[in-house]
């Protein structure tokens, strides 16, 4: 998360007379990015976060492009599409901010010292709004206990960093899950049965990728094989006790080159091209497999 970023949004965009929804989305892309204003969170989450609509969201982001506050563009995975990259346009925000302080700075320096205004000293709150200061909520004044606006408060939009990781994560879970689905021709429901072991996975540590490179490598192991295929689904693939001996698998596998499953063996494309070469396509699906080396029955490690 960017505090900088982030004060730039709340001092400029605010200031600038931006729509409070617009400055909220701007305010959780700032969260979620670098220094630099680059982030990918998804439309979904914006919207959940700050409770909008996802339409109302979209169209506030082509909105924002528009006025050249952020750009974005498609992010791929391997063959599918994932969220977009935002870039946030970091030099507008800090001349926005810069700008605004500017404006605070030009006000009467006397508004801001008491010992230059007798008005100041019998009534405080009188030079606090003049100078769009608001004093603290603990200043000990009950008559100014609340008189900050909601809708410029830097922190209204902003959660916990803890609610942001439970977010990502399950975003994550279901990246991988939409993975599966797409590899097996499977429909499995975005629910709290199928993200459970992806999500317990995640929060051990592994990463999506890892997921989704172990999703690959059983998916080629098990598919073919009539015994064993009904096995790729949620609840199997990621359970506590089995999933780490199936994700070290699958990165030796992917070592190797991710060799082709045959006939229940691993065969590397070298011995599948050596032995097919002169056979002319389509005779030669029951040739039998290479041997592996070895007595696992991967081959792998």
């Amino acid at each position: 998360m960017s505090v900088k970023l982030s004060s730039y949004v709340w001092d400029g965009c605010a200031a600038s007379g931006m729509k409070i929804s617009k400055v909220a989305i701007m305010a959780r892309l700032a969260d979620f990015s670098n220094d630099e204003g680059l982030s990918w969170p998804s439309v979904e989450t914006i919207a959940r976060q700050i409770g909008a609509g996802q339409s109302t969201v979209r169209t506030a982001l082509k909105e924002l492009e528009t006025d050249g506050w952020v750009t974005s563009r498609q992010r791929r995975q391997g063959n599918r599409n994932a969220t977009n990259v935002y870039q946030l346009n970091v030099k507008k925000l800090r001349a926005a901010s810069q700008a605004s302080e500017s404006d605070t700075s030009k006000s009467d320096p006397s508004e801001f010292d008491g010992s230059k205004s007798d008005a100041s000293k019998s009534d405080p709150s009188k030079s606090s709004k003049k100078a769009g200061f608001h004093p603290p909520e603990s200043g000990g004044d009950p008559l100014v206990s609340s008189k900050e606006e909601p809708s410029v408060k830097k922190t209204s939009c902003q959660l916990p960093a803890e609610t942001d990781r439970e977010v990502q994560i399950t975003d994550d879970a279901k990246s991988v899950l939409h993975h599966l689905n797409q590899l097996t021709n499977r429909r499995w429901q975005v629910s709290k049965s199928s993200l459970s072991g992806i999500r317990g996975r995640l929060n051990e540590g592994f990463t999506a990728e890892q997921l989704i490179l172990t999703v690959d490598y059983m998916v080629e192991k098990w598919r073919n094989d009539e015994e064993m295929c009904d096995f790729l689904r949620p609840t199997t693939l990621f359970q506590p006790t089995k999933f780490p001996g199936y994700q070290g698998s699958s990165e030796a596998w992917d070592k190797k080159g991710r060799p082709a499953r045959v006939n229940g063996k691993w065969v590397h494309n070298s011995r599948l091209t050596q032995a097919t070469s002169d056979i002319p396509e389509g005779f030669n699906q029951n040739l039998p497999a290479a041997p592996t080396q070895g007595g696992n029955d991967d081959g792998l490690i």
